[in-house]
């Protein structure tokens, strides 16, 4: 694609550096500034220098032109994500189709407090500790309903040894073993 004609003098001269300014401040990048005037990029810049214009940042602007309320909601989610699931600041920026530096920084405009490693860790480790209790607490209904370890085994996918440990945490008195075998028939006596 080839770049526009320079716009003539009598444009270019209309086309005063406070006003380009006020556009630029307003939220236009420099792009749509060039696009509206028919300057060249650099008379654009050189321009906003000469008016005192403080430049922004890509992501300045796209955080400018962002809706606010959106922007807002979509940091309490991550928030919450954050703090309620033990969600990483690498899950947040997947889960917000942003970068992890992005997903920090919405977490901390949320009012959220940015956790160490060793704390995501613990919070991770704590959660799945109380979803193995409430496996085993399910497991101990069930067992005291009837059913025995093995049939729960193939069920839930666990080893053997499994389910009898999350029986055993969840305090389970236990039935007494069968014997195996053929049964045995007491004798008489004579």
């Amino acid at each position: 694609m080839n770049p526009p004609p320079p716009a003539t003098s009598e444009a270019s001269d209309t086309v005063t550096p406070q006003s380009l300014r006020q556009r630029y401040e307003a939220g236009a990048t420099v792009d749509e500034l060039v696009t509206a005037s028919g300057l060249s990029y650099g008379t654009v810049l050189n321009r906003l220098h000469d008016a005192g214009t403080v430049m922004r940042t890509s992501w300045q602007t796209r955080r400018m032109r962002q809706n606010p309320q959106a922007r807002k909601r979509l940091a309490a989610h991550l928030r919450t994500l954050y703090e309620q699931h033990g969600a990483t600041l690498t899950e947040l920026a997947a889960a917000a189709g942003e970068t992890r530096r992005c997903a920090r920084r919405l977490l901390i405009e949320a009012g959220g407090t940015v956790r160490t490693t060793q704390q995501t860790l613990r919070m991770r480790a704590a959660a799945r500790a109380a979803e193995r209790y409430k496996v085993a607490l399910s497991l101990r209904a069930r067992y005291e309903a009837g059913e025995t370890v093995p049939e729960l085994a193939r069920e839930h996918s666990y080893s053997v040894a499994t389910v009898y440990r999350l029986l055993h945490q969840a305090g389970t008195r236990m039935r007494p073993q069968h014997a195996h075998g053929p049964a045995h028939t007491p004798r008489k006596r004579l």
